[in-house]
């Protein structure tokens, strides 16, 4: 083995490039939003996105059926109105017009095809190198005073450890992998997680003509997506704005006890802590039902409890029951990759996300910004995507005017001397 090259040298074999303006990790609606924010305030900048679209996880990893869960005029981004023909919950495919039609009007140009290895803060130089390495295997090396961190709570899908879960079958798939019932009708299969994606996988399935069974291990809220043709997030937004958060959820639960009925007889408990509490505190996003639950009523789809082990087309339960099933969907939702690149920092906890809760958790130390972390979807994502381009502008505006001085006094010093 040859010599090892210092670390000098290494550099100097890489590509880098100079950012005059903050760098942006990730072109998703929170990388899309505090872009447009900065164009307005004539920041330069550069977004890195390591897929070969914008919004990857919308276009590539969700499922046909999706649409949002939130009324148009929450989910918006700053700067550009859904058009006015778009329904009350926009689907998939309006969702990603409307995120392409934004990036157009904004002239916003990703870097595609850049997967972000490694950002660090250097000390002495105060600057941001954030490496990333291109489609090619070409390294490049990003270098600029701020990182906007934006690739949100929701990149990489989570697939927890199960027993025997590789000895089940070939027909395993995650729910960012699914796309459609058609390829289950006339199957039985087992949905682990009984989130808002568990839910309408189930549902899809239903509609399709298949057998679903849905995995209710814990404790889980379901409210009504609409109470008499009102939003039921808008009600609580709304509510939230004259009274206490425990006394919000009190509401919604007794709008939700009057509107569903008591569920723990169709096998789903409902958490001590109130809805808006626990998404708040823990990112556990309650069910918005608009379809499901009728389907578990019926017992179109047989609520389960936990899975106790998986064995060749079998599922045994912790109650003892073992079924037999055709397929398995994993239900059970992403996580945040940000620990496994940005380095040097603490702002971030081991799961990914800011330490510092919501509305602070947008900007930290030594030009480190984040947007899409606020476990309050894409309202407070844009929120915090203004806040980012509003202090960033303030401060690329000093760095400008500071480095403008610098240039004005050393060239009077030149004209001294000669």
């Amino acid at each position: 083995m040859g010599p090892q090259l210092p670390d000098s040298v290494d550099f100097l074999s890489r590509k880098c490039m100079w950012v005059n303006g903050p760098i942006i990790v990730g072109a998703g609606p929170s990388g899309l939003a505090v872009a447009a924010s900065l164009k307005e305030r004539g920041v330069p900048y550069v977004i890195l996105e390591r897929s070969d679209c914008i919004a990857s996880l919308w276009q590539k990893r969700t499922y046909d059926r999706l649409k949002l869960h939130l009324p148009k005029q929450f989910c918006q981004l700053p700067g550009l109105l859904f058009p006015d023909s778009y329904p009350e919950y926009p689907c998939k495919k309006q969702f990603v017009d409307y995120l392409e039609s934004y990036a157009k009007h904004f002239d916003i140009s990703p870097k595609f095809n850049q997967s972000v290895q490694s950002a660090k803060y250097n000390e002495t130089s105060g600057l941001w190198h954030v490496r990333a390495i291109e489609t090619q295997h070409e390294e490049v090396e990003y270098i600029g005073k701020w990182l906007v961190v934006a690739t949100g709570e929701n990149t990489e899908r989570v697939v927890p450890d199960m027993d025997g879960l590789v000895s089940f079958g070939s027909e395993v798939t995650h729910a960012s992998d699914y796309k459609s019932g058609e390829a289950y009708r006339g199957k039985k299969v087992l949905v682990v997680g009984c989130g808002n994606s568990g839910m309408e996988v189930c549902l899809d399935l239903c509609d399709h003509d298949a057998f679903p069974s849905m995995v209710v291990r814990d404790s889980v809220h379901v409210l009504p997506r609409e109470v008499y043709g009102k939003s039921t997030f808008e009600l609580s937004v709304f509510l939230m704005k004259w009274l206490p958060l425990w006394l919000v959820d009190k509401i919604m639960l007794v709008v939700a006890w009057f509107v569903l009925g008591s569920l723990e007889r169709y096998g789903l408990k409902r958490p001590s802590v109130g809805p808006l509490e626990l998404k708040t505190t823990h990112g556990r996003t309650p069910v918005l039902d608009y379809g499901a639950l009728s389907k578990i009523k019926s017992g179109e789809i047989e609520v389960v409890p936990g899975v106790k082990r998986f064995m060749l087309g079998r599922v045994e339960f912790v109650d003892g029951r073992v079924l037999e099933f055709d397929a398995v969907v994993m239900a059970t939702g992403y996580r945040s990759n940000v620990p496994y690149w940005l380095q040097g920092t603490d702002f971030f906890s081991k799961d990914g996300m800011p330490k510092a809760q919501f509305p602070n958790a947008w900007k930290g130390k030594s030009g480190l910004y984040t947007a899409g972390f606020t476990r309050r979807g894409l309202a407070g994502a844009s929120s915090d995507a203004v806040k980012v381009a509003k202090d960033l502008s303030k401060a690329w505006k000093e760095e400008t005017q500071q480095a403008k001085k610098l240039v004005s006094c050393h060239r009077r010093c030149i004209s001294q001397i000669y």
